[in-house]
């Protein structure tokens, strides 16, 4: 390894050898040619005149070295060079030739008879800047032939480019000049008129109608998306059309980790499920939130699972004093706080604590050492089926663990304290549902604390744990069959980071028993999602890989309700982020629901009947279900 370095090294330097002298070389061939062209013109020049003139040749050669260099064009790799290196040998060679004729003109105070006049010092770098332009392309142009030549025994597979702007043909002039592309563009597809039937980057334009029939004629199997919107609707749109063609579909874009400090890089990717989210994703650069979280200790419950590590990740970009990882698993949680110490060393601090929200012994021992400024609390149960099964430990976990986290926030002076919950409290039809609607309750009753409390509720997450997408994709990878409850089933989703940064936004407008939601989009019917995810899988629905339903599970119903009904919330800075106008219940009402809870589960009653009596929104799954149909939301998918 060492010597295959070292020999890289040499050879970097020795090309850069070569590059000077080779540069040396033309800039006094073009003055010894200005000399003779101006030498004849003249006749004959005398001695000292020709001495004068080598003496502003060396300057000259000097002062144009010194401004390439600093212009870095002995650093290039000329053979990848790009307009902004051309730009720069113009830059650097006009500068160094200013600067030059002013310095003679200088020395031509302190020694009279040395003369650089302005003519000869424009003419000579005109031509040396001219030279340095066209060998410079020349070289690029013959590594890039002679690259592609050597590896013309490898077949370039035919791809049709959609988008002809910017993107478009930057990604056509790469895929011709890149000898490991692997890809040869045939033609750009383009909506734009101005642009049908032209030409860039040496590739035909042409529009939809003419494009899909060429791509069938010719049995093109690839496509490239290659346009600058982030819109999600119209990138699903795209995708369907082109797989209809039997195409494979892929994208180039901007491609940035979410937690990773790398730059962004124009990739050709394949399609993920995010891109058929039907929404334009949301990102959020809030300078004001940021500073709100700076210097601060913030606890996260369930730090260790989807939500609560994406909130890690998120919060300490805001530069916190420390991040306290709560979670009753210790793995999970540990993994957080390695990425996390991985990417911002000690600044912040990453705390992991072990322990359960039902164990208030514990939470005082946490909540004593580092008093937390900041609460979010995402530790909870939350699979509907399970909850149906095993209904104390939703009280347990969800009910009596928040009271329990609530209770030590207020008693050790947090500032705020944001309670994670679901679209499932929306007239729930499970247990889970229910549970966690009482703590939104819970938290709603605190509006007198001096602790600000909050509670955000918003649907499903994209690829948490225990969600639909990895179970899709597990099935898919076994060969099958993927699974959904009800061909008419639909959710609200959402990803984890834009559901992060939503709810970090909140916990800065948090004042007084808020209960927030957000803006989820429009809902997405999960038959469709598992074809698109078989899809992108390179598979056919149906024939490669069946999707079988297998009935609506307990507490289950066919669509969550909608979050956003403007006439019962009110706007907040955030168009995604709305306030839900709900009338708070006192904290005694609120202690005698838990109370009856609780005392269901001493008496082993039935806690689904118990919270029956103390939600008095719950409803039956399968009541709501007969009537799905009627619903706003079912008729905003099906309509038409």
């Amino acid at each position: 390894m060492r010597v295959s370095v070292v020999g890289a090294l040499e050879g970097f330097h020795r090309r850069r050898f070569v590059l000077v002298l080779f540069d040396i070389v033309c800039f006094l061939c073009v003055n010894l040619l200005f000399y003779l062209v101006s030498s004849r013109a003249a006749n004959s020049v005398p001695v000292d005149e020709i001495e004068y003139f080598i003496f502003n040749v060396l300057v000259h050669l000097v002062v144009l070295m010194v401004f390439r260099t600093i212009f870095g064009l002995y650093s290039n790799v000329w053979r990848y060079a790009n307009t902004r290196a051309y730009f720069d040998i113009v830059v650097a060679d006009a500068c160094g030739g200013m600067i030059a004729v002013s310095l003679v003109r200088v020395i031509q105070v302190m020694i009279p008879g040395v003369y650089y006049g302005v003519w000869q010092g424009a003419v000579v770098g005109s031509m040396t800047a001219l030279i340095t332009l066209v060998s410079r392309f020349v070289y690029s142009l013959a590594y890039k032939s002679s690259s592609i030549q050597g590896k013309g025994t490898k077949a370039r597979v035919p791809v049709v480019i959609v988008g002809a702007g910017q993107t478009g043909a930057y990604l056509a002039e790469d895929l011709q000049q890149n000898p490991s592309s692997g890809y040869e563009p045939l033609f750009f597809v383009d909506v734009a008129a101005s642009k049908i039937g032209n030409t860039i980057a040496g590739i035909k334009v042409y529009d939809r109608e003419l494009a899909h029939k060429l791509i069938s004629e010719l049995e093109i199997k690839e496509v490239l998306i290659a346009i600058s919107t982030q819109d999600g609707e119209h990138l699903a749109s795209l995708y369907d059309t082109y797989s209809k063609l039997g195409c494979r579909v892929r994208i180039f874009d901007s491609l940035v980790s979410s937690r990773e400090n790398e730059k962004n890089a124009k990739v050709i990717r394949d399609f993920s499920i995010e891109d058929l989210l039907f929404r334009k994703p949301v990102t959020i650069n809030d300078e004001a939130t940021a500073e709100f979280y700076k210097g601060k200790t913030v606890l996260i419950t369930g730090g260790g699972g989807s939500i609560g590590s994406e909130l890690c990740r998120r919060i300490a970009e805001c530069s916190p004093r420390k991040i306290v990882i709560f979670d009753i698993y210790e793995n999970s949680a540990y993994e957080v706080q390695l990425e996390l110490s991985r990417k911002f060393g000690s600044d912040p601090e990453s705390v992991v604590e072990i322990g359960s929200v039902r164990d208030t012994e514990r939470l005082e021992q946490v909540f004593e050492i580092h008093r937390p400024q900041v609460v979010f609390h995402a530790a909870a149960h939350k699979h509907v089926p399970l909850m149906e099964h095993c209904g104390s430990e939703a009280v347990k976990n969800n009910v009596l663990g928040t009271y329990n986290v609530a209770n030590t926030a207020e008693k050790y002076g947090t500032e705020k304290f944001i309670l994670i919950s679901t679209d499932k409290a929306v007239n729930p039809t499970s247990i889970m549902g229910a549970s966690k609607r009482l703590c939104e309750m819970l938290i709603q009753c605190r509006a007198d604390s001096r602790t600000s409390f909050a509670a955000v509720r918003f649907g499903n997450v994209l690829g948490s744990n225990g969600s639909v997408i990895p179970l899709f994709k597990k099935q898919i990878e076994q060969g099958g069959p993927v699974t959904v409850t009800d061909k008419r089933i639909i959710r609200y989703f959402m990803t984890i980071p834009e559901a992060a940064q939503l709810v970090i936004q909140t916990g800065v407008m948090a004042n007084a028993g808020e209960l927030f939601v957000l803006d989820m989009g429009k809902p997405v019917k999960i038959y469709e999602l598992a074809e698109n995810m078989i899809k992108l899988s390179g598979l056919v629905p149906g024939e490669d890989i069946d999707i079988v339903e297998i009935g609506l599970r307990p507490g289950e119903k066919l669509y969550e309700e909608l979050l956003i009904k403007t006439e019962t919330l009110d706007k907040t800075p955030n168009e995604l982020i709305f306030i839900e106008r709900d009338a708070p219940l006192t904290r005694g009402e609120v202690d005698e629901k838990i109370r009856q809870l609780e005392d269901a589960m001493k008496n082993c009653r039935d806690i689904k009947s118990a919270f029956e009596k103390v939600i008095p929104t719950y409803h039956d799954a399968d009541e709501v279900n007969r009537q799905a149909e009627k619903s706003e939301e079912m008729q905003l998918v099906y309509a038409g």
